[in-house]
């Protein structure tokens, strides 16, 4: 699975432009490098998810390295930290969020085709 890193503020603002341009909008992956739960979750969904890249796009966001935009991720789509948690962004808004084992991403692939 390939992503684009979430390493500077402006990243995030690229984002939330790009979530206007994939039909679908993209994800965004929040994951804690201390954390095994985060670890599972993260292997266990890049082993599942079948998008290509150029046609759904996903960003990382270290929580730990990037604290800052990991609450602006929070504040800008009203959704509460949680790590690990996948964010869906279309057209600027977060459709959908999960956290931990809710990671999953056969529901996420039932959302999308809906």
């Amino acid at each position: 699975m390939d992503y684009f890193e979430l390493s500077k503020m402006e990243d995030l603002e690229d984002l939330n432009k790009k979530s206007f341009e994939f039909p679908e909008g993209l994800l965004i992956f929040k994951h804690s490098r201390r954390c095994s739960i985060s670890a599972m979750a993260f292997n266990r969904f890049s082993r599942k998810w079948k998008y290509e890249e150029e046609k759904f796009p996903i960003y990382y966001l270290d929580v730990i390295g990037q604290r800052n935009i990991s609450n602006a991720v929070a504040t800008k789509y009203e959704v509460r930290h949680e790590s690990p948690q996948i964010l869906l962004i279309k057209n600027g808004i977060c459709k959908y969020s999960a956290s931990h084992m809710q990671i999953e991403p056969s529901e996420l692939n039932a959302i999308l085709n809906d």
